[in-house]
């Protein structure tokens, strides 16, 4: 049945397993906690020896993968049989590969957990062999968040480890490393290893563990901008010429662009309420305000204006009537366009 990562990995938690799990999407990072709490919990340490498998897609063919699924475990209740990279099995989802799965989802050997882990990917919910996943089979759809559902993820993650997080901190995260859970926790992990149990994340944090400035960020420059600070925004960019491999322009030039066409939307959407808005704009409730005040600062046609001087530094920043301008020099000009409309 198609279930929820989350219940899933709950499920697994409580000591709930199924035979087979289709393990599928273009998220990592709810494949790899599935099948790694399989892998380090389904079975006792002596028993892996003889009863875990780890298969890898280039390597086998789905009839391998079956054939390994119907041995019987030794001196254990169960085997786990994994098959990492699982969409590289050349016939997994063809007739002949098809079939096979399908026979054995429909009748699978109750004594082994059999997982696959098929990335970068959906299964076609149309083919017979993806029904019957879906109709026998644990099938997980891992997919990417959308932007607004980010900061949010954020504090759910972090209020299962017993923390609280500042809302800046939310922001540099969300706004830094965006919906790449994988990213996500790796840097929210690093910080939890100096936080205690009941303490607040704070920018402090961010900064400190994470790498992301608290005052000389891509974050911080789009609130200078929208207050029409110039001493701040210069002090960002001059701040960003002297650390140019931390701050590439083509990543900066992105993240203005994303916050001025939602600002965009803004102006163009006669119902201003909040939560209307968050929808529209497909951000946490918590930005919402960013972007009313940016409503406010810049009118439609400034704002219609700025696109096209985002698009012009993109232009430049990849070659096109450069002329001998530096990245840092091209970022100042847009920031002088931006404050003038």
């Amino acid at each position: 049945m198609a279930a929820n990562p989350q219940d899933v990995l709950q499920s697994l938690k409580n000591g709930q397993y199924s035979p087979v799990y289709f393990l599928h999407g273009d998220e990592a990072y709810y494949i790899d906690a599935i099948s790694n709490y399989i892998e380090q919990h389904a079975l006792e340490e002596s028993q892996k020896g003889f009863n875990q498998v780890i298969l890898y897609g280039k390597d086998v063919d789905t009839n391998t993968v079956i054939l390994n699924a119907k041995r019987f475990p030794m001196m254990s209740e169960r085997q786990v049989v994994i098959v990492k990279e699982a969409q590289e099995i050349k016939d997994l989802v063809k007739d002949g590969g098809a079939k096979i799965l399908e026979s054995y989802v429909k009748n699978p050997l109750p004594s082994t957990i059999l997982v696959f882990c098929y990335k970068n990917g959906l299964l076609d919910g149309r083919k017979a062999v993806a029904k019957s996943l879906d109709k026998h089979a644990i099938l997980v759809a891992s997919k990417k968040m959308y932007d607004n559902q980010v900061a949010e993820w954020i504090l759910n993650y972090v209020k299962t480890k017993n923390i609280q997080i500042s809302q800046k901190a939310v922001a540099m995260l969300s706004e830094s490393i965006g919906n790449k859970l994988t990213a996500l926790v790796n840097e929210i992990d690093k910080v939890l290893l100096n936080v205690k149990e009941g303490e607040e994340i704070t920018d402090e944090h961010i900064s400190k563990y994470v790498g992301i400035n608290k005052d000389y960020n891509i974050f911080e420059l789009q609130k200078s901008l929208v207050s029409r600070r110039a001493d701040k925004c210069y002090t960002i960019v001059n701040y960003f010429g002297t650390n140019p491999k931390d701050h590439p322009l083509i990543p900066m030039l992105a993240v203005l662009y994303g916050f001025f066409i939602k600002v965009l939307l803004v102006h163009q959407s006669s119902n201003k309420n909040d939560n209307h808005l968050a929808g529209i704009l497909k951000v946490n409730r918590f930005f919402v305000r960013d972007y009313l005040s940016a409503a406010r600062s810049y009118k439609l046609n400034a704002v219609l204006s700025i696109i096209g001087f985002i698009h012009e530094a993109d232009l430049r920043s990849k070659g096109v009537d450069a002329a001998s301008f530096t990245n840092e020099a091209i970022l100042k000009e847009l920031i002088a366009k931006i404050l003038r409309t």
